[in-house]
Order: structure tokens, then sequence, then C-alpha cells
């Protein structure tokens, strides 16, 4: 997949490289605005149960 995406990207080295940089960059804030905060309602990282549990007695 990378070697077909290199391939199809224009131009020399250096503009192929500043077009993955920037493609990365937007996959972060894509996935970080959009992505990220739409799966987090579904993830359970607050719900803590360490020390929930009964109490010993005595």
């Amino acid at each position: 997949m990378y070697a077909a995406l290199w391939r199809v990207l224009p131009g020399p080295r250096w503009v192929r490289v500043v077009l993955l940089i920037l493609l990365v960059a937007a996959v972060v804030v894509i996935c970080f605005s959009t992505l990220f905060p739409e799966l987090a309602p579904l993830i359970p990282f607050n719900d803590g149960t360490v020390g929930a549990g009964p109490q010993p007695a005595g």
C-alpha cells in the first residue's frame, strides 16, 4: 500500500516526502477532531473499579 501511495504522488522525492508529511498530519488532525471524540463515550477508561468492592469487616 505504501509503495502504491509513493508511486501515485507527483514530483521529485522531496515533494513526495512533504506531501506524505502533510497527509499524515491531516489524518492525525481528523482523528483527534472527529474520530476519537465520537469513540470516547464507547470506551470505559473512566470507569475505575479499584476499591469499589465490598469492604472487609473489622
